[in-house]
């Protein structure tokens, strides 16, 4: 049983499952999720989960993601991306002085209204697949934060931005706004993903590095189960009180805040999330971890 996270830097033109597939085989794992989705024209930074990780998903796909944008201003798509058809073409009076002043503006929560061409769902049906049908439907503005957000290069058309977000911000979105705030529109030409919460690309390997691996040497990549939960609040169980709390018991446990911790049991075994409201610490995702899984 393989237990851990790996840091895969997924390659443009595949899609995450396609990706967590071939990484899950060539470890030999027999359970894998990941901690947030790419869509295929963007690479970067996939969080692929294994075993008894796949129970910290939710986590993290909570921490902030930094992506590198390359936006193409002057012409709007179906789509927001490269992918899409042309809709409309207009001049580019914009000068990187221009630029900043408008990446300003974008700067801490603003409102974001999601994308046709997006997986959420409307009465069961991804809305991506009413969009293939030429249907437009209602959908209610999302508050987001972008945390940073940077001016790396212009050379018009193109102009590359560094971006820190919260969960849920739709870069393709992020971009089209920026078009129309700057009054020549815009479209996503590529994305990369830098960083997943702590966690950065440059700590990544690649598929065909992965394959190029010895078996041993690709395990070794893998992240323990308490790599996953570094910065968590973290409460420390004695055999018992591990029982007891594996068993549905609320422990009383002061000192740690509210929210979401770090389980451990004896000699530093992961058990687990546990959320806390102050007073007392009950069970949120538990771990079937033994010694080896440390």
């Amino acid at each position: 049983m393989i237990d851990g996270a790996l840091l895969l830097d997924k390659p443009l033109g595949v899609s995450s499952n396609f990706a967590l597939q071939k990484a899950k085989k060539l470890l030999g794992a027999r359970k894998a999720g990941h901690g947030g989705t790419l869509d295929p024209l963007a690479s970067g930074l996939l969080m692929v989960l294994f075993g008894e990780a796949t129970k910290f998903a939710g986590p993290l796909l909570e921490g902030d993601k930094e992506y590198l944008a390359t936006l193409q201003l002057g012409a709007t798509t179906a789509t927001g991306d490269a992918e899409g058809e042309v809709l409309e073409r207009r001049a580019i009076n914009a000068d990187a002085v221009n630029i900043q002043e408008v990446l300003a503006r974008f700067r801490g929560e603003i409102e974001q209204i999601p994308p046709m061409y997006s997986a959420l769902k409307r009465d069961g049906v991804p809305l991506y697949k009413l969009a293939r049908r030429g249907e437009e439907v209602e959908r209610k503005p999302r508050r987001v934060t972008i945390a940073e957000l940077d001016l790396r290069l212009f050379n018009s058309p193109l102009v590359e931005i560094r971006v820190r977000c919260s969960k849920g911000t739709y870069i393709r979105t992020l971009g089209q706004d920026i078009g129309a705030a700057l009054g020549c529109g815009a479209h996503l030409a590529a994305l990369r993903r830098t960083a997943s919460g702590r966690f950065r690309v440059e700590d990544a390997a690649g598929l065909d590095a992965l394959a190029a691996m010895a078996p041993a040497e690709r395990r070794q990549r893998l992240l323990p189960l308490a790599a996953l939960l570094e910065g968590l609040p973290r409460a420390e169980l004695d055999a018992p009180a591990a029982a007891r709390l594996r068993n549905g018991q609320a422990l009383p446990m002061a000192g740690l805040g509210e929210g979401l911790c770090g389980v451990y049991g004896p000699g530093g075994v992961v058990i687990g999330l546990g959320r806390s409201d102050g007073a007392r610490l009950r069970a949120f995702r538990l771990t079937q971890a033994t010694e080896k899984h440390r």
